[in-house]
Protein backbone atom coordinates (compact mmCIF):
# COMPACT_ATOMS: atom_id res chain seq x y z
CA UNK A 1 0.00 0.00 0.00
CA UNK A 2 1.24 3.44 -0.89
CA UNK A 3 0.71 5.47 2.47
CA UNK A 4 -0.62 9.29 1.35
CA UNK A 5 -0.79 12.11 3.78
CA UNK A 6 -2.61 15.08 2.34
CA UNK A 7 -2.05 18.57 3.49
CA UNK A 8 -4.25 21.38 2.69
CA UNK A 9 -6.61 24.33 4.06
CA UNK A 10 -9.61 23.41 2.29
CA UNK A 11 -11.62 20.63 4.12
CA UNK A 12 -13.98 19.86 1.15
CA UNK A 13 -10.74 19.02 -0.84
CA UNK A 14 -9.43 16.87 2.08
CA UNK A 15 -12.39 15.16 1.71
CA UNK A 16 -12.46 14.62 -1.88
CA UNK A 17 -9.46 13.47 -2.53
CA UNK A 18 -9.73 11.18 0.80
CA UNK A 19 -13.15 9.59 -0.66
CA UNK A 20 -11.37 9.15 -4.46
CA UNK A 21 -8.08 8.23 -3.43
CA UNK A 22 -9.47 5.96 -0.52
CA UNK A 23 -11.34 3.70 -3.22
CA UNK A 24 -8.02 2.51 -5.14
CA UNK A 25 -7.05 -0.66 -4.06
CA UNK A 26 -3.17 0.54 -3.13
CA UNK A 27 -3.30 3.66 -1.75
CA UNK A 28 -4.16 4.57 2.03
CA UNK A 29 -4.72 7.72 3.06
CA UNK A 30 -3.09 8.06 6.46
CA UNK A 31 -3.58 11.76 7.83
CA UNK A 32 -4.73 15.15 6.88
CA UNK A 33 -3.46 18.30 7.85
CA UNK A 34 -5.10 21.51 7.57
CA UNK A 35 -1.79 23.78 7.31
CA UNK A 36 2.31 23.52 6.90
CA UNK A 37 2.82 22.76 10.48
CA UNK A 38 0.92 20.30 10.95
CA UNK A 39 2.01 18.49 7.73
CA UNK A 40 5.37 18.69 9.05
CA UNK A 41 4.21 16.60 12.62
CA UNK A 42 2.40 14.34 10.84
CA UNK A 43 5.10 13.46 8.11
CA UNK A 44 6.80 13.37 11.39
CA UNK A 45 4.75 10.76 12.48
CA UNK A 46 2.56 8.75 10.48
CA UNK A 47 5.61 8.28 8.15
CA UNK A 48 3.72 8.71 4.63
CA UNK A 49 5.09 7.24 1.52
CA UNK A 50 3.84 10.52 -0.26
CA UNK A 51 2.51 14.40 1.03
CA UNK A 52 -0.19 15.49 -1.48
CA UNK A 53 0.86 18.97 -0.82
CA UNK A 54 -1.25 22.46 -1.39
CA UNK A 55 0.99 25.84 -1.86
CA UNK A 56 -0.68 28.50 0.10
CA UNK A 57 -1.75 27.31 3.35
CA UNK A 58 -1.93 29.13 6.61
CA UNK A 59 1.05 29.23 9.37
CA UNK A 60 3.80 27.47 6.91
CA UNK A 61 3.36 27.47 3.31
CA UNK A 62 4.02 24.59 1.33
CA UNK A 63 7.99 25.41 0.45
CA UNK A 64 8.24 26.20 3.85
CA UNK A 65 7.20 22.79 4.93
CA UNK A 66 8.85 20.92 2.35
CA UNK A 67 12.18 22.68 3.57
CA UNK A 68 11.12 21.59 6.99
CA UNK A 69 10.73 17.88 6.13
CA UNK A 70 14.02 18.25 4.08
CA UNK A 71 15.65 19.89 7.55
CA UNK A 72 14.66 16.98 9.78
CA UNK A 73 15.21 14.26 7.22
CA UNK A 74 11.66 13.61 6.75
CA UNK A 75 11.91 10.54 3.88
CA UNK A 76 8.39 10.53 2.21
CA UNK A 77 8.44 12.38 -1.39
CA UNK A 78 6.61 15.13 -1.72
CA UNK A 79 3.74 15.97 -4.63
CA UNK A 80 2.77 19.32 -5.16
CA UNK A 81 -1.51 19.66 -5.60
CA UNK A 82 -2.13 23.17 -5.98
CA UNK A 83 -4.24 25.53 -7.72
CA UNK A 84 -0.95 28.05 -7.61
CA UNK A 85 -0.73 28.57 -11.33
CA UNK A 86 1.90 31.24 -11.20
CA UNK A 87 4.98 29.92 -12.67
CA UNK A 88 7.77 31.45 -10.40
CA UNK A 89 6.78 29.06 -7.26
CA UNK A 90 6.99 25.78 -9.32
CA UNK A 91 11.56 25.82 -8.64
CA UNK A 92 11.71 26.99 -5.43
CA UNK A 93 8.77 23.65 -4.70
CA UNK A 94 11.68 21.74 -6.95
CA UNK A 95 14.80 23.05 -5.04
CA UNK A 96 13.03 22.78 -1.32
CA UNK A 97 12.76 18.56 -2.31
CA UNK A 98 9.10 18.46 -4.00
CA UNK A 99 9.42 15.23 -6.55
CA UNK A 100 6.55 16.42 -8.65
CA UNK A 101 4.16 19.41 -9.38
CA UNK A 102 0.76 19.61 -10.46
CA UNK A 103 -2.20 21.18 -10.65
CA UNK A 104 -5.81 20.57 -8.82
CA UNK A 105 -7.41 20.26 -11.87
CA UNK A 106 -5.73 17.18 -12.84
CA UNK A 107 -7.88 14.35 -14.08
CA UNK A 108 -8.50 12.30 -11.22
CA UNK A 109 -6.84 9.24 -12.59
CA UNK A 110 -4.25 11.39 -14.00
CA UNK A 111 -3.49 12.25 -10.00
CA UNK A 112 -3.31 8.20 -8.75
CA UNK A 113 -1.21 7.54 -11.55
CA UNK A 114 1.27 10.28 -10.48
CA UNK A 115 1.27 9.22 -6.92
CA UNK A 116 2.33 5.78 -8.54
CA UNK A 117 4.71 7.65 -10.59
CA UNK A 118 6.62 9.45 -7.48
CA UNK A 119 6.36 6.69 -5.26
CA UNK A 120 8.04 4.02 -7.86
CA UNK A 121 10.88 6.99 -8.10
CA UNK A 122 9.87 9.26 -10.58
CA UNK A 123 9.72 12.83 -10.68
CA UNK A 124 6.37 14.00 -12.30
CA UNK A 125 5.18 18.25 -13.24
CA UNK A 126 2.15 19.02 -15.28
CA UNK A 127 3.79 20.59 -18.44
CA UNK A 128 3.44 24.20 -17.54
CA UNK A 129 5.40 23.79 -14.40
CA UNK A 130 7.99 21.58 -16.13
CA UNK A 131 8.61 24.35 -18.67
CA UNK A 132 8.72 27.14 -15.67
CA UNK A 133 11.47 24.54 -14.29
CA UNK A 134 13.70 24.28 -17.48
CA UNK A 135 12.73 27.89 -18.13
CA UNK A 136 14.10 29.66 -14.60
CA UNK A 137 16.61 26.79 -14.34
CA UNK A 138 18.63 27.89 -17.04
CA UNK A 139 17.80 31.64 -16.40
CA UNK A 140 19.81 31.08 -13.23
CA UNK A 141 22.34 28.55 -14.85
CA UNK A 142 24.92 31.17 -14.53
CA UNK A 143 24.85 31.46 -10.25
CA UNK A 144 27.40 29.45 -8.50
CA UNK A 145 26.62 26.34 -7.32
CA UNK A 146 29.92 25.58 -5.46
CA UNK A 147 31.14 21.50 -5.83
CA UNK A 148 27.98 20.51 -8.33
CA UNK A 149 29.24 23.31 -10.83
CA UNK A 150 32.86 21.92 -10.91
CA UNK A 151 31.48 18.08 -10.69
CA UNK A 152 33.40 15.89 -13.36
CA UNK A 153 30.80 12.87 -14.34
CA UNK A 154 31.45 10.16 -16.26
CA UNK A 155 29.97 9.11 -20.27
CA UNK A 156 27.88 6.70 -18.27
CA UNK A 157 27.10 8.90 -15.12
CA UNK A 158 25.80 11.31 -17.78
CA UNK A 159 23.77 9.34 -19.61
CA UNK A 160 21.99 8.36 -16.09
CA UNK A 161 21.52 11.88 -15.33
CA UNK A 162 19.60 12.54 -18.42
CA UNK A 163 17.21 9.84 -18.17
CA UNK A 164 16.80 11.03 -14.17
CA UNK A 165 16.17 14.08 -15.62
CA UNK A 166 13.44 12.47 -18.00
CA UNK A 167 11.57 11.26 -14.88
CA UNK A 168 12.82 7.11 -15.23
CA UNK A 169 13.02 5.32 -12.59
CA UNK A 170 16.08 3.04 -12.08
CA UNK A 171 14.55 0.02 -13.58
CA UNK A 172 13.48 1.81 -17.02
CA UNK A 173 17.21 3.57 -16.55
CA UNK A 174 18.40 -0.22 -16.81
CA UNK A 175 16.47 -1.35 -19.65
CA UNK A 176 17.21 1.85 -22.02
CA UNK A 177 20.89 1.95 -21.32
CA UNK A 178 21.01 -2.05 -21.37
CA UNK A 179 22.88 -2.76 -17.73
CA UNK A 180 21.42 -3.97 -14.74
CA UNK A 181 19.39 -2.18 -12.16
CA UNK A 182 21.95 -2.84 -10.06
CA UNK A 183 24.57 -0.87 -12.29
CA UNK A 184 21.84 1.54 -12.54
CA UNK A 185 21.94 2.09 -8.79
CA UNK A 186 25.83 2.43 -8.18
CA UNK A 187 25.56 4.97 -11.02
CA UNK A 188 23.26 7.12 -9.04
CA UNK A 189 24.51 6.98 -6.21
CA UNK A 190 27.80 8.60 -7.29
CA UNK A 191 26.36 11.26 -9.60
CA UNK A 192 24.72 12.30 -6.13
CA UNK A 193 27.53 12.48 -4.50
CA UNK A 194 29.47 14.21 -7.30
CA UNK A 195 26.72 16.80 -7.55
CA UNK A 196 26.36 17.19 -3.92
CA UNK A 197 22.88 16.44 -3.62
CA UNK A 198 20.43 14.78 -1.54
CA UNK A 199 18.12 13.39 -4.14
CA UNK A 200 17.20 12.66 -7.52
CA UNK A 201 14.68 15.10 -7.69
CA UNK A 202 17.79 17.67 -6.86
CA UNK A 203 20.01 16.05 -9.73
CA UNK A 204 16.71 16.28 -12.19
CA UNK A 205 17.22 19.85 -11.38
CA UNK A 206 20.96 19.98 -11.79
CA UNK A 207 19.61 18.70 -15.31
CA UNK A 208 17.37 20.49 -16.03
CA UNK A 209 20.29 23.96 -15.18
CA UNK A 210 22.29 22.53 -17.54
CA UNK A 211 20.74 21.50 -20.37
CA UNK A 212 20.81 18.19 -19.46
CA UNK A 213 17.05 17.49 -19.81
CA UNK A 214 16.32 17.63 -23.44
CA UNK A 215 19.42 15.44 -24.89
Amino acid sequence: MIRVLIADDHPVVRQGLRTFLGIQDDIEVVGEAEDGVSAVSLAESLRPDIVLMDLKMPGADGVTALSELRARGVRARVLVLTSVTERGHVLPAVQAGAAGYLYKDVDPQALVQAIRAVHDGHVLFAPDAAEAMVRDGRAGAGEDRGPAERAVLTEREREVLVQIARGRSNREIARALVVSEKTVKTHVSNLLMKLGVQDRTQAALFAVRHGLAGE
